[in-house]
C-alpha cells in the first residue's frame, strides 16, 4: 500500500494525547501529595473555586504552601532525571535522521511517550509509590522526547516544502494542529476527571498513542529514500550515529559567509531565550491557578486551557496574514515576543477568575515567533544538513525547556508564600535578551537571505551533478 506524505495526523493524535494527561500530572501529583500532608481526602466541589471550601486560618494556608512548594519541587526532580537522556537521544536521533531517514525520529519518541503513560496509569490504578513517576520519566527519556519528535516532524515538513513561505505556513499550521488538539483534550480532562477519575483519561491517552503509533509505522511515508551520496565511514564501516551529529553540526557552518553564521547563532539564541521564558512560565500556569487566592476546580483548570487553544488559533492566523501581507519575519517575531511580555506581566497580578481568563487576550500571538524563526534558520541551512538543523534546534529546544521548568519550579517553590506571581514577572524581563538579539539579527541581516539562497541554491546544484554523476557511473 502507498504511504502518505502527510505527518500532520501524527501531531495531532500526539498532541491530543499528550495534553490529555498533561494537565492530570500536576493535579494528580497535587492531590497525592495534598494527602499526606494533610492526612485528609482532596476537596472536591462544584463550586466554581475550592477556596469556598476551605477556611482562612493560618493552618490551612500552611497547607495550601507546604503542598505547593512539594508540588513544584517533585517537577523539578522529575525534569532533572529526564534532561541528560533526552536531550542525548534528541541529538543524535535527528541528526542521525539525514540518513537513517525522519521516522525514526518520530516512531520513537511515540514509543517512550507511551510507555510514560501506562506508567502514570499503573501507578494510579494500584495508588503506587508517587515518585515511581521519576523512574518512569527517566526511562520514556531514553526514548527521546517532545523536542525529538517535533525535530522529527519539523525536518520530514522541510523536506516536502519547496520555498520559505510555504515552510513557514506548513510549520505555523502544525503548530496550530497541536494548539487545537491539545486545547479540545484539556477541554475534556475536567469533565474526564469529574466523571471517572484519573485511571479512564489515561487509558484513552494510551489508546491514541497505539494509533499513532500503527499511522506512523504503516501509513506514513519516508521522505529520505536513501542517504546522501557523500554519507560518511568510519574505518570502511558504517558511520555511528554519535559522527552524524559531530559532523552534522560541522557542516551546518561551512559553506556559509561569516554573516550568515553569525544570523544562525543569533536565531538560535532568540529562539533559545524566548523559549526559556515562555515554557518555563507556562509550565506553573495549572500550579498557579491550583493556589490561593484562584483555588481552580479541575473543571476551570480544563476551560483556561481549552480557551488556550485560541492563542494557538491567533498565531497560525497571524503568521499567515502577515507572511501574505509581506510583513518582515523579523517583526512578526517581535510582535509575538512583546505579546508574551504583555500577558505574563497580567498573569503576575491576576487575582480573580475573570482576570486569568483574560490573561490569554494579550498573548494572542504568542507562538508566532516559533514557525518563523524556524523557517528563518531552515532557509540559511541547504536541503541536506536540514535534519543536522533541526536536531541543533530540538536540542535546544528540549534543554531550554527542561532547564526553565526546573528553574522556574524552584524559583516558585522558594517565592510562592510571599508572591506567587513573581516568576511571571522574571520570565517577562527575561524576554530582553530574545528582543536584543533580534535587534542585532535587523542590523546584520540584511544580505543574509541572498546569500542563504545562492547556498541552497549551490548544494541542489551539488545534488544534480552527484545524481548525474551515478547516473553515468552505472
Amino acid at each position: 500500500m502507498k504511504g502518505l506524505y502527510l505527518v500532520e495526523p501524527v501531531v495531532a493524535l500526539y498532541a491530543f494525547s499528550g495534553f490529555l494527561i498533561y494537565p492530570l500530572v500536576q493535579q494528580y501529583v497535587y492531590r497525592r501529595i495534598w494527602q499526606e500532608v494533610t492526612n485528609s481526602s482532596y476537596p472536591v466541589s462544584d463550586n466554581a473555586s475550592r477556596c469556598a471550601n476551605v477556611s482562612g486560618d493560618d493552618d490551612n494556608t500552611n497547607y495550601h504552601n507546604e503542598v505547593q512548594r512539594q508540588t513544584s519541587l517533585f517537577s523539578l526532580y522529575s525534569e532533572l532525571s529526564s534532561t541528560v537522556p533526552s536531550l542525548a537521544v534528541t541529538l543524535i536521533l535527528v541528526a542521525h535522521s539525514d540518513r537513517g531517514g525522519r521516522k525514526i525520529a518520530i516512531i520513537l519518541p511515540l514509543t517512550g511517550t507511551l510507555l510514560y503513560t501506562l506508567a502514570f496509569l499503573t501507578v494510579s490504578y494500584f495508588e503506587l509509590n508517587l515518585y515511581l513517576l521519576i523512574g518512569a520519566s527517566l526511562v520514556s527519556s531514553l526514548f527521546g522526547g517532545m523536542g525529538t519528535f517535533f525535530g522529527g516532524c519539523y525536518a520530514y515538513i522541510a523536506d516536502l516544502c519547496e520555498d520559505g513561505r510555504q515552510k513557514t505556513l506548513r510549520m505555523a499550521g502544525v503548530d496550530m494542529v497541536v494548539g487545537l488538539l491539545s486545547g479540545g483534550a484539556a477541554l475534556s480532562t475536567g469533565y474526564f476527571l469529574r466523571a471517572a477519575g484519573f485511571n479512564w483519561p489515561f487509558l484513552t491517552a494510551a489508546l491514541c498513542l497505539c494509533l499513532v503509533l500503527l499511522y506512523a509505522i504503516f501509513i506514513l511515508e519516508e521522505t529520505v529514500k536513501k542517504p546522501p551520496p557523500d554519507a560518511y565511514a568510519l574505518d570502511g564501516s558504517q558511520q555511528w550515529a554519535v559522527a552524524d551529529v559531530l559532523d552534522g553540526a560541522r557542516r551546518l557552518f561551512t559553506g556559509a559567509s561569516r554573516r550568515c553564521k553569525t544570523v544562525l547563532i543569533l536565531l538560535m539564541i532568540v529562539f533559545t531565550s524566548f523559549s526559556f521564558s515562555y515554557f518555563g512560565s507556562i509550565s506553573l500556569i495549572t500550579l498557579y491557578e491550583l493556589n490561593k487566592p484562584l483555588c481552580w476546580s479541575e473543571i476551570l483548570i480544563g476551560y483556561g486551557s481549552a480557551l488556550s487553544t485560541t492563542v494557538f488559533i491567533a498565531s497560525f492566523a497571524g503568521v499567515t496574514l502577515f507572511t501574505c501581507c509581506g510583513v518582515p519575519q523579523l517583526l512578526i517575531v517581535l510582535m509575538g515576543i512583546l505579546s508574551v511580555v504583555s500577558g505574563l506581566i497580567m498573569v503576575a497580578f491576576a487575582k480573580t477568575t475573570l482576570v486569568m481568563f483574560l490573561v490569554r487576550a494579550p498573548m494572542l500571538l504568542a507562538i508566532m515567533p516559533f514557525p518563523v524563526l524556524r523557517s528563518m534558520m531552515s532557509k540559511i541551512i541547504p536541503k541536506s544538513e536540514q535534519g543536522a538543523l533541526f536536531a541543533c534546534v530540538a536540542f535546544l529546544e528540549s534543554l531550554t525547556t527542561n532547564v526553565a521548568n526546573a528553574v522556574f519550579s524552584s524559583v516558585y517553590a522558594a517565592t510562592v508564600e510571599w508572591y506567587p506571581g513573581f516568576s511571571f514577572l522574571l520570565a517577562a524581563g527575561l524576554c530582553v535578551i530574545p528582543l536584543a538579539a533580534l535587534g542585532t539579527v535587523g542590523v546584520l541581516g540584511t544580505d543574509v537571505a541572498k546569500e542563504s539562497q545562492k547556498l541552497i541554491t549551490g548544494d541542489e546544484d551539488l545534488e544534480e551533478d552527484q545524481n548525474q554523476n551515478n547516473g553515468l557511473i552505472n
